[in-house]
């Protein structure tokens, strides 16, 4: 049998022990860390044992009954009292039956008979009262012989119910599938951002409640004894050993279940050296795992503390606070381990919300438990910490906006990459929106800055009405991003030498950032109705001065004015008009043919626009004029289009057409 102790405790009887004779101390040892129970001899039965033979059962007790509440009521009496006879044959009884239970099996001494088991943990009562009563007389005392005798069988009691509780918590069956071979690639990761493509989010495995291992998964029978054993061992003074014994054993089944959850202790070193591939997947893990501890281990454990102690709650809250607290410590060194690290690349934002999410849980899941305030701190701690490289992980995206100052313009005029990886990162960072309240107003604390800024944004809240959200740190750094967005983008616009070029990416880039704004209900709800009426008001614009930068010309080709020399329509002007309006829309469509739009609405938008405009126009011009130019061979030189020719090319125009896009200048 295994006699191996988790902890070691040497000492004498815990509520008893003022006083010890010599020849006790040589011959007994009072700690629990003793040998096995011994067993009786082969042809012994501890059942047949004899007593006295004047002395009936029920009369040894009614005597040891009696004197034990005759010294109960003497109190303070420094007499040595007389001991009856019938202490010593209620001893040996004792003792047999002591013996009787050591034959048995480890971790099924009792459960066999239940009127059997009372009988023996209430004369364990009895032997324990007697021992601390006579604990009290001196040293030389009558008493002295009886105390020694009594401690002996008493010590005995203690060390079966010690062997038999660790037994029942060392080897009681359970249930215990593991359903995670820890060898087992762990599910691969996406990768959160790349700058030429749309942003997936990451999304957070979850586990199947019918796979989860029971924890811990004694039977009834198991719990009961334990609690015998438990409120046994505390009454007869040996709480510090019973909770030495449990707490080893249950902190040890305790590591065993995270280490089948996956759980492996990583430190700063071994995070520092991970690639963030595999770091990413030892965070989810440990997201898994935290969840799997609030609300099952942690539940099921405070369950069987509060089962194995019944008798005596405060003990019971002790032992799963300081179980709590075992987990929880070792859970934050990896939280703590992923923080020191300092690798704060805006990629990682969302594993450190997730992270930060969970310790949030984590707290609110303790409560008000009297244990927890010092867990509690240390877990907000933590939690800080990790709000901490959050802000720091967010703010990079101020930077990398500031530091984009490419001098090469997107072909076609198209949506930059910048626009479109700080939107996604903004249309997935805001579904965290509670969170990065909660980290930025925490952050605003600290940071004098951001107050400041803050503060002159309440106070501009203060003085206007006009849909504008109520601010917050985190909605104040948000429109800092846009604010920085949109003067980066007004930067690379005029790296195009085409004014209407200039006013397509505007529109492209303006249209998207507006899209992608009401399509978040987060970033919407914080930008505000005003900010939206801005942004469309501004992309109004930037369509009527692409117009008047585009057609303008063109319509001047064709307007009636100035076309009469001496009140009459000069053939020579009328044929210049017509070979420039043909030149003239011949280059636009060949040139914006290769622009892109790629919002179909804005593209809608800017062809009913320009069709609105340019063939009533066309058509009106056309046929006002074309019977002065509509002769002989050279009519198609002048007039080469129909209003239903111009209608199909104009609806041609920003599709991106890849023949001409060679050929196009910036």
């Amino acid at each position: 049998m295994e006699k191996n102790r988790n902890c070691e405790k040497s000492g004498s009887f815990s509520g008893i022990g003022k006083r010890r004779s010599h020849s006790i101390s040589e011959s007994v040892s009072f700690k629990l860390d003793g040998p096995e129970p011994k067993e009786c001899d082969e042809n012994q039965n501890p059942a047949e044992l004899s007593l006295e033979p004047d002395l009936k059962h029920d009369q040894i007790l009614e005597e040891v009954d009696q004197f034990i509440e005759k010294l109960d009521s003497d109190g303070g009496e420094c007499k040595a009292p007389e001991i009856p006879n019938s202490i010593e044959p209620l001893l040996k009884k004792f003792e047999s039956r002591i013996a009787g239970y050591e034959q048995r099996e480890a971790s099924a001494k009792f459960g066999h008979n239940q009127e059997e088991d009372s009988s023996f943990f209430a004369a364990i009562s009895r032997v324990s009262r007697i021992v601390k009563i006579l604990d009290e007389f001196p040293f030389d005392s009558g008493a002295t012989s009886c105390y020694n005798q009594a401690g002996s069988v008493h010590h005995r009691a203690m060390l079966l119910l010690d062997y038999e509780l660790r037994a029942l918590l060392d080897n009681s069956k359970r249930i215990c599938n593991i359903n995670r071979d820890p060898k087992t690639p762990k599910t691969p990761k996406q990768s959160f951002f790349n700058s030429n493509h749309e942003l997936d989010r990451c999304i957070r495995p979850e586990s199947d409640p019918k796979k989860e291992d029971e924890f811990p998964s004694f039977s009834p029978e198991s719990i009961s004894n334990m609690n015998q054993i438990a409120t046994a061992m505390i009454s007869a003074g040996y709480e510090a050993e019973c909770c030495i014994s449990y707490s080893g054993l249950r902190l040890k089944a305790l590591d065993v279940e995270l280490n089948k959850q996956g759980f492996e202790n990583i430190n700063v070193d071994d995070v520092q050296r991970m690639h963030w591939d595999s770091l990413e997947g030892e965070i989810a893990n440990w997201i898994q795992i935290v969840k799997h501890c609030s609300t099952n281990l942690f539940s099921a454990e405070r369950k069987l503390c509060n089962s194995v102690f019944s008798e005596h709650p405060l003990i019971a809250q002790r032992l799963f606070g300081n179980h709590a607290t075992f987990v929880t410590v070792r859970l934050l060194n990896f939280a703590n381990a992923v923080v020191l690290t300092k690798r704060y690349s805006s990629e990682k934002l969302f594993k450190f919300l997730d992270i930060y999410e969970t310790l949030h849980d984590l707290v609110r899941h303790f409560g008000d438990d009297s244990w927890a305030p010092d867990l509690i701190f240390e877990t907000s701690v933590t939690q800080c910490r990790v709000g901490e490289a959050v802000v720091s992980i967010f703010c990079q995206l101020e930077n990398s906006i500031k530091s984009d100052n490419g001098r090469i313009p997107v072909a076609s005029g198209a949506v930059h990459p910048l626009t479109r990886y700080t939107m996604n990162y903004l249309k997935y960072a805001c579904e965290y929106k509670d969170t990065l309240e909660q980290v930025f107003q925490q952050h605003y604390k600290m940071e004098e800055s951001t107050r400041q800024k803050f503060e002159e944004q309440e106070s501009e809240n203060a003085i206007k009405d006009d849909g504008s959200p109520k601010t917050s740190p985190f909605s104040v750094k948000l429109m800092m991003v846009m604010d920085l967005l949109d003067a980066n983008i007004d930067m690379k616009s005029k790296l195009y030498r085409d004014p209407a070029l200039r006013y397509v990416f505007l529109m492209n880039n303006g249209r998207y950032i507006l899209q992608k704004v009401k399509g978040s209900a987060e970033i919407c709800e914080m930008m505000g109705n005003s900010w939206s009426r801005k942004r469309t008001t501004g992309l109004r614009q930037y369509h009527k001065n692409y117009q008047r930068e585009t057609w303008s010309k063109v319509l001047q080709c064709i307007n009636h004015e100035g076309l009469q020399v001496n009140g009459k329509v000069s053939k020579t002007i009328l044929k210049e008009r017509f070979k420039n309006f043909n030149t003239l829309f011949d280059e636009i469509h060949k040139t914006q043919s290769t622009w892109v739009v790629s919002d179909e609405q804005l593209q809608s938008e800017l062809i009913v626009s320009i069709s609105a405009v340019v063939i009533p126009a066309y058509r009106s011009f056309l046929g006002r004029f074309k019977s002065y130019v509509d002769y002989g061979r050279q009519a198609e030189k002048y007039i080469k289009y129909q209003p239903e020719d111009i209608e199909g090319l104009i609806d041609q125009l920003f599709d991106g057409n890849s023949t001409s896009m060679g050929r196009r200048r910036t």
